[in-house]
């Protein structure tokens, strides 16, 4: 004989469950921007798609190995900050990343560079205010500019002159070299100051010389104006001239420009004036004159080994640093929390062993000095130093706020970039076919539920009530989960995860009909409708949590293995697999109780089990007659 089972308490399971839920909208409409709207992907709501351009320091292409690394890094960033919605493809030799929303610094922020260095400051000095003059500028100078030197002129150096360079010579030119002329090609002469030639008399008026990168024809002799000729049609007329000269016949066409290399002459040019310590100051005037505005062609790609003159990330400081201490590959995590004491959001970071051991004894030999976290070439922080900072964590400060703070250690978490990137124009991806499938999808999905349900009625009765019921307690409890993962992780539903949810809504409905088949068989054995549900019960939670088992570890395959979309399917039909789970715990199995204890319920009328229950009434009266013979 059985041993009788604990009692069973139903009010308690709804309540816990009634209290989840109450909880999840709580925070759907008291937190963020507390509207009840999942975020949508690409193919729902539309996206931005931003085109990065590699640059590499000497103007070369990038190999295809560092694209590859660095579309691997983006996408581990992109799967950091959500599972699904977002395409990091390569494109020739550029990345192009597509996020949902108008919103494209997402997708910049995606491919920063990320290069972290941690230098000792040497010496700190502020960004004058528009109309500000300077410090140590004397009157009658413009910004920066020098005693006896024409602007932009660098002290021991020709006017003109690169620093870094020899004296003449142009950024990526040999020397001795012509901007613009073929190697080896000699300068067009310049008249001296003597009488001129009798072939070509002086004027006052000399047209200015043409830029061209070879020297100027002589003008023909004149000649005597022929007789006017017969006049004739009038010819088409010719096309407008270039606004360049055109090459001499037989001449060589000039080269054409090419980015590559000026980007590369400019990222020498700024590492030859930034980095080199005999010219910290003229590099700070220069920095002080353009106030830290505009681009910076040196961003992550200044070389550790050398100091370094640069900005802070609000533009308020100009920083000389010396050589870095520790990089950034030698971070092993990080995450953003909020300061209690301070009431900020900082950057917990956590250094692997060496690292954290260089950083207790600088920490402890510098007390008092400043240290400068520099992120791209700009310094993000320079706290002081209060004391020696053992075991290998640290925090990285500033005016962030959570979400800067959280895409912050996402990106260093994940390393940096082999390559710098170069952000272009940002494109709007359409959303009207995404939109149309979405429509047709869901007019689908609930016919598919409508039949269910009226099935459910039809067979199940009372029961199938019990089934709708249970499916919108889950429904309600995913709709709010979808919202506050988009909140939170920027999780965004996307077609594939819609796909998901009506599979698991599915397997769902299919809980239902094991724990109530099993009730069914409980009757068939002799049982009454209020005996058979606890025992059924028993029997049936064990098939449902194999069934369940079965299909999560199916999502987490498909998961970790798949790419692209189909990431946000496993996603959701993993989600709504454990949410079966609790529902039928929760709210299925105590609402079938409390209808087994329901005198009305009970009735084959209402149940739909007096089929079942005939069955059992004439398997008992065939034993008995068996037992009587």
């Amino acid at each position: 004989m059985a041993s009788s089972s604990p009692p069973v308490r139903p009010a308690r399971y709804l309540s816990v469950f009634l209290i989840l839920l109450i909880g999840l909208y709580l925070l759907v409409f008291l937190t963020g921007n507390k509207k009840a709207q999942p975020k949508l992907g690409i193919d729902l709501q539309g996206g931005t798609r931003v085109t990065l351009t590699a640059r590499t320091p000497d103007g070369s292409r990038p190999t295809r190995e560092a694209l590859n690394q660095a579309q691997q890094i983006i996408s581990a960033r992109v799967n950091g900050l959500g599972v699904s919605g977002s395409e990091v493809v390569i494109d020739g030799d550029n990345l192009v990343i597509t996020v949902p929303g108008s919103d494209s610094n997402e997708a910049r922020n995606l491919g920063q560079t990320a290069r972290l260095f941690i230098r000792p400051v040497v010496d700190v000095v502020p960004v004058p205010q528009q109309g500000e003059q300077p410090p140590g500028a004397m009157p009658g100078l413009p910004p920066g500019g020098v005693p006896g030197l024409p602007p932009g002129g660098v002290p021991g150096m020709p006017p003109g002159g690169v620093p870094g360079l020899p004296p003449g010579a142009g950024p990526g030119l040999p020397p001795g070299a012509v901007p613009g002329a073929e190697p080896g090609a000699l300068p067009a002469e310049e008249p001296g100051p003597g009488p001129a030639s009798p072939e070509q008399p002086a004027s006052p008026e000399q047209p200015a010389p043409q830029p061209r990168p070879y020297p100027e024809d002589p003008p023909p002799s004149p000649t005597p104006a022929p007789p006017a000729p017969t006049p004739a049609p009038a010819p088409a007329p010719a096309p407008a001239p270039s606004s360049g000269p055109a090459p001499a016949p037989g001449q060589p066409l000039p080269p054409a420009p090419d980015p590559r290399k000026d980007l590369a002459d400019s990222i020498a040019f700024q590492k030859a004036l930034r980095q080199n310590p005999a010219l910290a100051q003229v590099a700070i005037s220069v920095l002080m004159e353009s106030r830290c505005q505009g681009s910076d062609p040196l961003a992550g790609n200044d070389d550790p080994q050398q100091p370094l003159v640069t900005c802070s990330s609000d533009h308020t400081q100009i920083y000389l640093l010396d050589k870095s201490i520790i990089s950034g590959d030698q971070i092993d995590s990080a995450s953003a929390g909020f300061d209690q004491q301070h009431s900020q959001w900082v950057v917990n970071l956590k250094f692997k062993s060496a690292a954290a051991n260089t950083w207790a004894d600088y920490t402890a030999a510098h007390v008092g000095t400043q240290t400068a976290f520099v992120l791209d070439s700009q310094v993000v922080s320079a706290p002081a130093i209060r004391e020696a900072i053992p075991g290998g964590n640290t925090q990285v400060t500033g005016n962030f706020t959570g979400a800067k703070a959280r895409d912050l250690a996402n990106v260093l978490k994940y390393g940096s970039l082999p390559l710098s990137f170069e952000s272009s124009q940002a494109e709007t991806v359409s959303a009207t076919l995404g939109l149309t499938s979405l429509k047709a999808g869901l007019i689908a999905g609930a016919i598919g539920l409508a039949i269910v349900l009226l099935y459910s009625l039809l067979y199940y009765r009372a029961l199938g009530l019990l089934t709708a019921l249970s499916l919108v307690a889950s429904g309600a409890a995913v709709y709010a989960i979808l919202i506050l993962l988009g909140r939170y992780i920027n999780y965004t539903l996307d077609l594939a995860g819609i796909a998901g949810l009506i599979i698991g809504i599915g397997t769902t409905a299919d809980s239902f009909v094991v724990f109530f088949e099993r009730i069914k068989d409980e009757i068939r054995e002799g049982r009454s409708f209020r005996s058979a549900v606890p025992r059924g019960w028993v029997r049936a939670r064990r098939t449902i949590l194999s069934g369940n088992s079965v299909s999560l570890l199916a999502a987490a395959v498909l998961y970790f293995l798949a790419i692209g979309e189909v990431k946000g399917f496993a996603f959701t039909l993993g989600l709504t697999t454990i949410l079966d789970t609790v529902v039928v715990f929760l709210v299925t199995w105590p609402l079938v109780y409390l209808a087994s204890k329901s005198t009305l319920l009970s009735k084959p009328a209402f149940n739909g089990l007096g089929a079942v229950q005939q069955i059992a009434r004439e398997r008992r009266a065939a034993t008995y007659a068996t037992e009587q013979r």
